[in-house]
């Protein structure tokens, strides 16, 4: 089977790998259809960050089951699957209590074993969940990254009602977005430094837009001033710029929900931490995106927004091609983020 496999720092190759086989009765064999690149990805291809090498990543992967062990009994052949990432041990304090993000002793389908960029993969039965049948299988490739942002909104208690801030308009931000127009929230703001970004976010639906490279912080804030209570920070764009930027920019007694990873360290200065006290504002830190019951109403909810057409995912995508495309599209990136989703096909 054709696979794309990261050999070392930066070196991605198409090559063709044996095909895997159910070993255990509780595994499932998927035929992949279509598998998205994640920003995570990136420092696991160009920055040594991944856990061994060689290695196929992908754990944002949508297909039909080809297979199933004999303890799998509620999936069939032709059925279609979404990729649920994490396994959790389901058996620790973490665990019992439902925190499955919090788990120290999980498996990680694309990063701590090989991933979906293959024709072919076996997993756990708790690592698919099946898709609405009247769902294009290629959207089912987003519906991890569409619970990212859910998870945030779970973790806060949920949107509506809420005037929603998004802070980084990137693929996370932009279906974080969405969602929460689809969930009720009162309004919608888009915030970002790249003018494409946000008229993307404006098409898409955003109530209002501000460049932060063109606007301070502080004219911002006064724009907001009309949304400034009942208010929602979705932090997503992983910088420490964008971190302080939240901080500033969020109302009293606001929400704001840490979604980006950093890659570099965050000095928050003595006037902006002071914010956080003189605002009274909360902050939630937001890990991966599972809750309970397994995987959690992240995944249904990203299911139904999708099946319910409430989602536009067409204008994300950048680019999306087979094994060969693949490669050379994320190679082309050198290490810089993406300025959309990358997809790879394999039907």
């Amino acid at each position: 089977m054709k696979s794309v496999v990261i050999h070392a720092e930066g070196n991605i190759c198409v090559e063709d790998r044996p095909e895997p086989q159910l070993q255990h009765e509780d595994e499932v064999k998927v035929r992949v259809v279509s598998s998205g690149l994640c920003g995570s990805d990136i420092p696991r291809i160009f920055a040594n960050g991944a856990h061994f090498y060689p290695i196929t990543l992908g754990h944002e992967f949508s297909g039909y089951v080809e297979a199933c062990g004999p303890a799998v009994t509620d999936l069939h052949t032709g059925d279609a699957v979404a990729c649920v990432p994490l396994l959790p041990c389901f058996d620790c304090p973490a665990c019992h209590r439902e925190y499955y993000s919090l788990c120290k002793r999980y498996q990680f389908i694309g990063s701590r074993c090989d991933g979906g960029n293959a024709e072919y993969i076996v997993v756990k039965r708790p690592n698919l969940v099946r898709l609405p049948a009247d769902l294009p299988i290629e959207d089912g490739a987003f519906i991890e990254p569409i619970t990212v942002g859910l998870h945030a909104f779970h973790l806060a208690g949920g949107c509506k009602d809420k005037n929603v801030v998004i802070v980084g308009a990137g693929t996370i931000g932009l279906l974080a977005m969405q969602c929460a127009r689809a969930l009720g929230a009162r309004s919608v703001t888009a915030i970002d430094i790249n003018p494409e970004k946000l008229a993307l976010a404006t098409a898409l639906g955003a109530t209002r837009t501000f460049n932060s490279r063109e606007q301070s912080a502080a004219d911002i804030l006064a724009g907001l001033e009309a949304e400034s209570f009942d208010q929602l920070v979705l932090e997503t764009a992983g910088t420490p710029q964008t971190v302080s930027l939240a901080i500033e920019i969020a109302g009293p007694r606001a929400q704001v929900a840490l979604v980006g990873t950093l890659h570099h360290d965050l000095t928050l200065t003595a006037t902006i931490f002071g914010l956080i006290l003189r605002k009274e504002l909360t902050l939630i830190g937001s890990w991966m995106n599972y809750s309970g019951p397994w995987p959690g109403e992240e995944w249904h909810t990203a299911a139904r927004l999708l099946a319910e057409k409430r989602l536009a995912l067409e204008p994300l995508i950048a680019h999306r091609g087979g094994p060969e495309s693949y490669a050379r599209a994320v190679q082309a990136l050198n290490g810089k983020p993406m300025q959309g989703k990358i997809l790879l096909r394999l039907d």
